[in-house]
């Protein structure tokens, strides 16, 4: 087996493009790889990859292993594995980072323990150690009441990061960089799995993950209906995504793709407004990446306003009106 070298990114494809979480771990990749002083690498799995490989180069990647066979029309986990350790043996990377996404959290731990390798998992940033050049990562654990630095060890070194935990680079089509085929010569027998059905549930409006303003209500709504009414018109107004608390979620007021937190979707919106949410570090785990952070709460003590940068104490009933009045005039 050639000598490692570089950081590879298990890149993922969304409605035949690059996916974004992808594109924000070339940004961390990007990072590391400069400070080993070794080149960025990327690997994209399907049957047809098209121009996929030069748009991953032009988001950062030196190079983007085009591993193409009919198993990988679409993914399982099965296929997406063996394709990988195959790669792994004919190019072998320092570093191997994936997004903690269902591909990501599948794969991974099944692919370091092929590779008997250290894998550090939902973390929110990654450095090397100038001195040892090794891989450490910032987790949270505790329930998200403490943050974790930990050492990966061995080669290569693997971590699973978090969704909007940095912005992607600027895409540059300028940028040159080596498009290596590789075909791994997949046998159906490897298939344990089967795909019975899949069920895609439609998103209106804007994705939370990629919204810019994100209005979010907690168990102190008190119901369903102001979901439906007062925080979806404040939504609207502000041309922002809805999203919720665990609480509300579990009560079954909305549905889990509202959930933000640690067992939710990570957000990094400009500006994220609450309402009737306390704060558990849970949901503040997901939402950390706020640049801005609005709470409405009639609790003066709620553990939210430690966070927000502008804070109102009170009933949501009132204050939450005459909000939605005057952002109304505003625009």
């Amino acid at each position: 087996m050639p000598d490692p070298q570089g950081v590879l990114v298990i890149g993922e494809i969304t409605d035949g493009q690059l996916a974004t979480s992808s594109k924000e771990l070339l940004a961390h990749g990007r990072a590391l790889a400069d400070a080993l002083g070794e080149p960025l690498g990327i690997a994209l799995l399907g049957d047809n990859l098209a121009d996929l490989p030069n748009e991953a180069i032009a988001a950062g990647a030196d190079r983007a292993y085009a591993i193409t066979d009919p198993l990988l029309q679409t993914y399982q986990v099965d296929a997406y594995l063996a394709a990988l350790h195959k790669l792994n043996e004919e190019h072998p990377p320092k570093v191997i980072i994936l997004s903690k996404t269902p591909v990501g959290t599948e794969v991974g731990p099944r692919l370091a323990f092929r590779l008997d390798a250290s894998l550090a998992q939902d973390c929110m940033e990654a450095e090397i150690d100038p001195s040892t050049k090794q891989l450490t990562a910032t987790r949270p654990v505790f329930g998200g009441n403490c943050m974790a630095k930990v050492l990966c060890e061995g080669q290569p070194m693997m971590i699973i990061l978090r969704g909007k935990t940095t912005d992607p680079l600027n895409a540059d089509a300028s940028r040159q960089g080596d498009v290596i085929a590789v075909s791994p010569g997949l046998d159906e027998s490897i298939i344990k799995n089967k795909l019975i059905e899949r069920v895609e549930e439609k998103e209106e409006g804007i994705r939370l993950e990629d919204a810019d303003i994100v209005v979010g209500g907690g168990r102190g709504m008190g119901g369903p209906e102001p979901f439906e009414n007062e925080l979806k018109e404040l939504a609207d107004a502000l041309g922002a995504a809805q999203g919720a608390s665990r609480a509300a979620v579990d009560i079954g007021w909305v549905p889990y793709s509202y959930q933000i937190g640690l067992t939710g979707k990570s957000i990094s919106p400009s500006m994220y407004i609450t309402v009737g949410i306390s704060g558990a570090s849970q949901h503040l785990a997901g939402c950390s990446g706020s640049k801005v952070i609005v709470a409405i709460n009639s609790d003066a003590e709620a553990n939210i306003f430690k966070e927000a940068r502008y804070g109102v104490t009170g009933d949501w009933k009132v204050v939450l009106p005459a909000f939605i009045q005057q952002v109304k005039e505003l625009l």
